[in-house]
């Protein structure tokens, strides 16, 4: 079975018509009731029957109105078997008897729980995001499962867990690999290198992992008639019991990378520096004198504090 439309008509018309045939009945049956006591005959007694049977059906044709709202659809079903829907907003009139569930088409978000899991490096993380969704088919929402509100937060926490143990926290090189940039960097660049760990997608790659988490979602709620406009992560952060040495470790990294850019301008330097004195002809050094130039070119330049100027006073090699 699929959605479809329920049969309805309009609701005030058949409040005015079922109010008149109503009251008629009953009047009906009342007048024939006193024809048939003041001895009318069996004729009599057969309208009295007829109208209060007539202003019966009336009664219960009236417990067919119902009114629908703005992003609201209403499921009928017909002593158990589902007989359509109604999605359009206004005051109808259906068959009676039927029971309604109200199914509402308004955008919902919630907030997943923050849940404790180990992303793809095996370090603990909490993460939790918002899921923005509505439902889209009345049919499957009510019948497909048991509660399609539970129904999509369960997947989304479960979505959320498969997300982190899939990626990484963080993508960035460490401290290691930072150090060696400079050295590896001639060999990241030929065709054929691998990208190593900044190929990678990060849970801190808030785009990326919201469209992959966002399809996902669809793919898990599909059946229910639920679709999923947005999921997006709203917390992530390491677990308590590691974050105090993460934040070591990136502080470190952090400290060999700016020291690893320090150190590569320092070697460009000192080599323009030699190239521009030995195209100059300014000083004309050997190889010992090259070495203590360079050597103290690069504490000064590479050195965390400010160097204190020494004048040598003396001769060129003493």
């Amino acid at each position: 079975m699929e959605l479809r439309r329920a049969f309805r008509l309009n609701g005030f018309l058949m409040l005015l018509v079922l109010l008149v045939v109503g009251i008629a009945g009953l009047l009906g049956g009342v007048a024939a009731s006193s024809s048939a006591s003041e001895g009318g005959g069996a004729g009599a007694g057969l309208g009295a029957v007829v109208g209060y049977v007539v202003f019966g059906i009336a009664v219960l044709a009236l417990t067919g109105l119902t009114t629908v709202g703005p992003n609201e659809a209403k499921v009928l079903q017909f002593f158990g078997k589902y007989i359509g829907s109604v999605s359009d907003a206004g005051f109808f009139w259906l068959v009676p008897l039927t029971a309604k569930r109200r199914i509402s088409l308004r955008v919902r978000n919630f907030e997943t729980q923050k849940l404790k899991v180990n992303d793809s490096d095996g370090n603990p993380v909490e993460i939790a995001a918002v899921v923005v969704y509505r439902v889209v088919d009345s049919f499957k929402a009510a019948f497909s499962v048991d509660d399609y509100e539970e129904y999509v937060r369960t997947q989304s926490e479960t979505a959320v867990r498969h997300l982190a143990t899939t990626h990484p926290y963080d993508a960035a090189p460490d401290a290691v690999s930072a150090g060696l940039s400079v050295v590896t960097q001639a060999a990241a660049s030929e065709p054929d290198a691998p990208t190593g760990d900044q190929s990678r997608t990060s849970l801190r790659n808030g785009a990326e992992v919201a469209e992959e988490m966002t399809a996902e979602l669809r793919e898990r709620t599909e059946m229910a008639g639920i679709e999923i406009l947005e999921a997006r992560i709203t917390h992530l952060a390491y677990a308590p019991e590691i974050a105090q040495a993460m934040l070591v470790r990136q502080q470190a990294s952090q400290v060999v990378a700016a020291r690893s850019r320090i150190v590569d301008g320092a070697v460009g330097m000192v080599g323009m520096a030699l190239q521009r004195l030995s195209d100059e002809g300014m000083v004309d050094l050997d190889e010992e004198r090259k070495a203590s130039m360079v050597s103290n070119l690069l504490v000064v330049l590479c050195g965390d504090r400010a160097a204190q100027p020494v004048v040598n006073t003396g001769t060129l090699y003493s």
